[in-house]
């Protein structure tokens, strides 16, 4: 049953554009990337950035190659460009801490578990990650896309009245197109992700379908945890339960920080590889 609730509307700081990306730094031993969804913007996850800041880490919020302008540019941006442009902030993180956390919201997600099979990374969360899609016809996108170059959006699929994540008000079929052939890529690499895995599910989500999570429950190679949200849509970072997201976010970041595996609370075994094998 959902309730209703009193949530501040997330609003962007005085004179910053939703687009913008956001470092937002710390001296301690944890850095966190955390990464946007498809056709969004850093907007929709910052308030999980700042909760993660809060804990004590470092947190980037990169905005993704042909986001944050006109969804015709996102239509013409191949995937190698988001994987290019995420990890070099994880390299960069890498290079100022000894604990690297990847985050990300839907493509963001899906992301997140592609750069964890190539690069050592301590752990990853995913919020409603896209390995699989709700839209049928989504799997048509590469046939369809010069007949139909957009379609309505698909941001906001948020249950709080009046709350936006700022995302593209049309949908590229091209770029549509591209993700497909992202998730299937990602799919095939989930055996490589050795790092702790938190899933962040949605039981509303009108975007991502349920195999994307049971994806990466049946086939990462590390340990994986999986937690509900019963009350909140696809963009939960802006929902009913943000708050549960962040605690549950941090609550990880900082058992990696103190050496235990935030899946199974035994100690991290620090001679393995992190994540990439």
């Amino acid at each position: 049953m959902t309730h209703p609730v009193e949530h501040p509307r997330p609003a962007p700081a005085a004179g910053e554009h939703p687009a913008a990306p956001f470092r937002l730094p710390a001296d301690g031993p944890a850095g966190v990337l955390v990464l946007h969804g498809f056709t969004g913007v850093p907007f929709s996850v910052r308030p999980w950035g700042a909760a993660l800041h809060g804990a004590g880490a470092e947190v980037v919020g990169p905005l993704l190659p042909g986001h944050g302008t006109r969804w015709e540019d996102l239509a013409a941006t191949p995937w190698q460009r988001w994987r290019d442009h995420a990890a070099e902030h994880v390299r960069q993180l890498r290079a100022r801490h000894d604990v690297v956390v990847v985050c990300g919201l839907s493509m963001g997600g899906t992301l997140a578990l592609h750069l964890a099979a190539l690069l050592p990374v301590d752990g990853v969360v995913v919020l409603n990650p896209a390995l699989s899609l709700v839209s049928r016809t989504a799997r048509f996108a590469a046939a369809l896309h010069r007949a139909v170059p957009s379609v309505p959006g698909v941001g906001d699929d948020i249950s709080l009245p009046g709350v936006t994540e700022h995302a593209y008000p049309r949908t590229p079929v091209a770029g549509v197109a591209e993700l497909g052939r992202f998730m299937t890529r990602t799919r095939r690499m989930l055996p490589a992700v050795t790092a702790p895995v938190l899933v962040l599910r949605s039981q509303h989500d009108h975007v991502v379908s349920e195999l994307s999570h049971r994806h990466v429950l049946r086939h990462a190679g590390g340990d994986v945890a999986v937690v509900r949200l019963a009350e909140s849509y696809h963009v939960a970072t802006l929902d009913r339960e943000a708050d549960v997201v962040n605690a549950r976010s941090a609550r990880f970041v900082r058992d990696l920080v103190e050496g235990r595996n935030p899946v199974t609370a035994l100690p991290l075994d620090r001679s393995r590889p992190r994540g990439a094998r």
